[in-house]
């Protein structure tokens, strides 16, 4: 791709749908680490720069973090949503892109901790995101039955109506001349962004998700578990079938060559483009898989599920990448393997580091911690809201905290949220930070 551009996943099914399968999706949780982690919530969406060094995530915790691949390790956590961002995208000029289920698209400048655009106007909530190959140009799909088209230097948008219920999946074709929309109504439709009635293919199955490859042809994925094939003019050439349950996401290698497709299912299909096979299934470990995005060089995969993590995936091995959480190549936490609150910081490792000379993440460092007012270590930009708060952090405030979770605790705070309902794990992670967080 010329951009930099989210994979969007979507969901076809309606927001009551939605929720019935979120709830037996974290209900089939299961504690592993995780190659990034720091969301609260299932990873919804997830987008990659073109020189593969930083990705972009967005969670049902409402949560924005930007990851620094080379690292490993969160850069930084953008909050401004009120409900999950469920599309992201950033442009070749750093700009980072958020589309919520709020119904607002936030555009945000580089470095910048709140948004310096919010674009409002549809109608339900925002589940997909593309911008255009000369940068000009945001598309975004709605589950208001349209799609818009944003001029990203200012102006009012175009609204794109016809299709008859939920649009999940949008994109650009190469040339910038066509939005491709693709909808729970059956239909793909390609829209000349200079004006007209679109071009309408209607296939067999409601979609969830579209992409278009570098030759312009267009990938869609089906509720009923098929990739679809279509021509650039919207003909139908070719399906295989990559599951027996509902896709979420399809996606594009950068050369063309290969397409993956995720959904309710914890596998990962992968197909050659080109002989139309099974290149191979991969079994994911999130159930299910949200999001999905090629690393530039076409052969490495980032995928986010509902365990809460992005994991990286060789397919030229079909093996997952193993990378361990935190900065380089060291494991921070290898000397506390065997301390059972080590296992609950995993999930705080993206963000924070426990000595001093490990400086600041997306969070302050926690090194020192206990005794410290809330709000108060010096060189860290915290929300504004927090410094008003009467907390001391203590063994009993750090605890209550992950009972609560930090929205409740610590109101207008940017920390993912993060609850830890068993007790006994709460006492673990205390006694680990008592020992390691000097």
């Amino acid at each position: 791709m010329k951009l930099d551009q989210a994979v969007s996943s979507t969901r076809h099914h309606r927001a009551g749908g939605l929720s019935i399968v979120l709830a037996l999706a974290i209900s089939a949780i299961q504690p592993v680490q995780a190659q990034l982690r720091g969301h609260g919530g299932p990873v919804r969406a997830v987008a990659v720069t073109s020189d593969g060094k930083t990705a972009l995530s967005g969670s049902f915790d409402a949560s924005t973090i930007l990851w620094s691949l080379e690292r490993n390790a969160a850069a930084r956590v953008l909050r401004f949503h009120d409900s999950a961002v469920n599309a992201v995208a950033i442009l070749l000029d750093g700009m980072l892109v958020t589309a919520s289920q709020d119904q607002r698209i936030a555009l945000w400048d580089p470095g910048a901790d709140r948004p310096a655009t919010v674009l409002e106007g549809h109608e339900a909530p925002v589940v997909a995101i593309a911008v255009s190959p000369d940068g000009k140009t945001l598309a975004s799909a709605s589950w208001d039955r349209t799609v818009r088209l944003w001029p990203l230097a200012g102006g009012s948008a175009s609204v794109l109506e016809g299709h008859k219920d939920n649009v999940n999946g949008v994109a650009f074709t190469p040339d910038g001349r066509h939005v491709i929309s693709a909808g729970y109504d059956l239909t793909v439709r390609i829209w000349p962004v200079a004006g007209g009635a679109p071009t309408i293919a209607t296939l067999p199955a409601p979609l969830s998700s579209i992409a278009v490859a570098p030759d312009g042809e267009i990938v869609a994925g089906g509720a009923d578990g098929n990739i679809y094939f279509l021509s650039p003019t919207g003909e139908m050439r070719d399906r295989v079938e990559a599951g027996a349950t509902p896709l979420i996401v399809v996606a594009v290698s950068p050369d063309g060559s290969l397409v993956t497709a995720a959904g309710i299912q914890s596998l990962i299909t992968v197909v050659a483009r080109g002989p139309r096979t099974v290149a191979r299934t991969l079994t994911g470990r999130g159930l299910p898989i949200w999001s999905a995005t090629f690393l530039p060089d076409s052969r490495t995969l980032l995928a986010g599920g509902a365990d809460h993590m992005i994991r990286r995936w060789n397919l030229t091995t079909g093996e997952e990448v193993e990378t361990q959480g935190g900065a380089g190549d060291e494991d921070p936490l290898e000397a506390y393997k065997d301390d059972p609150g080590a296992t609950v910081f995993r999930a705080c490792v993206a963000c924070h580091t426990l000595k001093p000379d490990d400086g600041n993440r997306a969070g302050p460092t926690l090194a020192g911690i206990f005794g410290r007012r809330i709000a108060t270590l010096p060189g860290y930009n915290f929300s504004p809201a927090l410094t008003q708060l009467d907390i001391v952090w203590t063994p009993e405030t750090v605890a209550k905290l992950f009972e609560v979770g930090p929205a409740a605790y610590t109101p207008g705070t940017k920390m993912p949220e993060q609850v830890i309902g068993d007790p006994a794990d709460r006492e673990a992670l205390v006694r680990f930070l008592e020992k390691a967080a000097k």
